[in-house]
């Protein structure tokens, strides 16, 4: 299998059909309303946020509908990376969770992001290292 690409979105719902197969690297929860976008695009691994795991395990809940549909998936640890930030999910994150499909993989708790998409022989991610711009904007406050 040819190497996966590595996408980072902010927010699972960035992902495209065109995306398909690519290693998904989200800043998102992994709840089932995550989840439902993921299952859409149907990237070989998606990576979430636990978000603190939460009231009756609703910030996982998703790895297991997408386990479901035969995805794997994983979640970082809320206390490893920033929840809504890929890069930083890509750059911090420790998975906390997995489902079988990712367990198949090799992915398991405590195996960063980085070594996970090795794992998988995806391609190096080169990350741009300026800081991002802020738009100009002009306020009744700001004169």
């Amino acid at each position: 299998m040819p190497a996966s690409q590595i996408r980072l979105v902010d927010s699972v719902t960035e992902l495209l059909p065109s995306d398909r197969d690519c290693i998904g690297v989200t800043g998102s929860h992994g709840g089932v309303s995550a989840a439902r976008y993921a299952i859409a695009v149907r990237p070989r691994l998606t990576v979430f946020n636990d978000a603190g795991v939460g009231k009756d395990h609703a910030g996982i809940a998703g790895l297991e509908l997408l386990e479901s549909a035969g995805l794997a998936a994983c979640a970082v640890s809320h206390t490893s990376a920033c929840i809504g930030q890929s890069q930083s999910t890509w750059l911090d994150g420790v998975v906390s969770h997995c489902n079988p499909s990712a367990a198949a993989l090799g992915i398991r708790p405590g195996l960063t992001v980085q070594a996970c998409a090795a794992l998988l022989g995806a391609a190096p991610l080169v990350l741009n290292d300026r800081p991002p711009q802020t738009p100009q904007t002009t306020s009744a406050f700001s004169r």
